[in-house]
């Protein structure tokens, strides 16, 4: 593409797909007529649907999934750890053999508003509206 968008070769985007630059996609999926900002980051093993906006400076971290029609505001974080660590119990630097993601899920034509994070092991309804900089701590 270009120096500045980040694409590994494992990524599938779909059709008419809009990229912003200084971005960083890495083994995920992306639907058909999906939109991206500037300064996202979207994990392998995470997967966004048709006809999304994914708003500026948010991250998406692995074993997300977004359905279709899904609004994500500026700096949205998604987290996949319920116990994060730096160190295993030995001391040394956690690796993925360490820790078990955490799946979250995103119904179709939710909408989750600027600033808001969204902790592990969540589902977030079809329609649902997170409320900007909310900390989603349960599903519905």
């Amino acid at each position: 593409m270009d120096n500045f968008l980040c694409i590994a070769p494992d990524v599938r985007l779909g059709q008419n797909v809009k990229l912003a630059k200084f971005i960083n996609l890495d083994g995920c999926t992306v639907g058909d007529n999906t939109k991206i900002g500037a300064f996202v980051e979207i994990q392998k093993n995470a997967a966004v649907g048709k006809n999304c906006k994914i708003s500026s400076h948010s991250f998406i971290c692995e074993g997300v999934t977004i359905e279709d029609e899904v609004f994500i505001g500026h700096g949205v974080m998604f987290i996949n750890d319920l116990y994060p660590r730096a160190t295993s119990a030995g001391g040394e630097l956690q690796t993925e053999a360490d820790w078990k993601v955490q799946q979250t899920f995103v119904g179709k034509g939710a909408s989750i508003g600027s600033g808001a994070t969204i902790l592990a092991n969540i589902t977030i309804g079809a329609n649902a509206l997170v409320g900007a900089g909310s900390v989603v701590t349960l599903g519905s």
